[in-house]
């Protein structure tokens, strides 16, 4: 898929599920994806933590974790760091540049939902939180699929923001369920807070290490189990059903299943047979 297709090519094998395995619920296998990579996750986090911190090169950290994540998702082997630092490499200008444009736009959100929660009043400031309200979670959503598109394809910034705010609306059932997903976790930590009033100090450190050391990879992970298939689903399938010969090692290290026509083989007579033949 030259030109299209900016898949990283690894050469590596995940260790892969049986065809005829029963498959099992999506939730069941997050949790058991996320556990089995438990501490591999907990030293990407550190250092997504780090790289986030002056919040500008918040893009940087988010693309690195994100292949990270995806890999992880589609059932494919990641090295870790390596993968994180390989992949801030090769996208960093891209990175850099979404990174600074989410920053912007979520500083005006926020002076936004401030202004018309706080300094006014009426019918217009019940409609000016509505409308900022309604664009934060497009923003949001928009922010589950930046960073795959970006790893993923050789898109242009411009690209990958449309693409992006069209699939809010393509994928939108899924979409809410995980935006509402996460934030059931940042209500739950902020309930636990006001529960444990006597004991805040504690409680409060105690989630400030759970979030930097569980809680990127969780959100990235789960966002990639809700984002991918519709990824492949517009963009990846629609390609190869035209480019059917085109990248198949690039399909198989995002664990995308390859339909190789049966191999010809020639008979005593001279007849071409297919390789697997089966009697009724």
């Amino acid at each position: 898929m030259a030109g299209f297709f900016g898949l990283f090519n690894y050469e590596k094998e995940g260790p892969g599920i049986a065809k005829n395995a029963p498959k099992k619920k999506n939730f069941i296998v997050f949790f058991e994806t996320f556990f089995r990579n438990f501490w591999k996750f907990i030293t990407v986090n550190l250092v997504y933590a780090l790289i986030s911190a002056p919040v500008l090169t918040n893009g940087l950290a988010c693309a690195g974790i994100t292949n990270i994540t995806r890999n992880i998702a589609r059932d494919k082997h990641s090295f870790g760091l390596s993968d994180f630092f390989e992949t801030v490499k090769k996208n960093w200008k891209q990175a850099l540049a979404a990174g600074v444009i989410n920053t912007l736009v979520y500083a005006i959100l926020a002076f936004d939902l401030y202004f018309f929660w706080f300094s006014s009043k009426g019918v217009m400031s019940s409609v000016g939180m509505g409308i900022s309200l309604c664009i934060f979670f497009i923003f949001t959503v928009m922010n589950y699929y930046i960073w795959t598109l970006m790893i993923t394809f050789k898109f242009t910034v411009k690209q990958i923001y449309k693409n992006s705010f069209k699939f809010v609306f393509i994928n939108m059932k899924i979409n809410l369920v995980c935006f509402l997903a996460i934030l059931l976790v940042y209500a739950v930590n902020i309930c636990l807070i006001f529960l444990f009033k006597s004991a805040f100090i504690m409680v409060l450190t105690l989630e400030i290490l759970l979030y930097l050391l569980i809680f990127p990879s969780f959100k990235f992970l789960l966002v990639q189990f809700c984002v991918f298939p519709s990824i492949k689903k517009y963009i990846i399938d629609p390609y190869y059903l035209q480019h059917p010969e085109d990248d198949i090692e690039k399909r198989r290290d995002l664990g995308i299943e390859v339909e190789e026509e049966p191999k010809k083989i020639i008979n005593e007579d001279g007849e071409e047979e297919s390789e697997n033949v089966f009697d009724d």
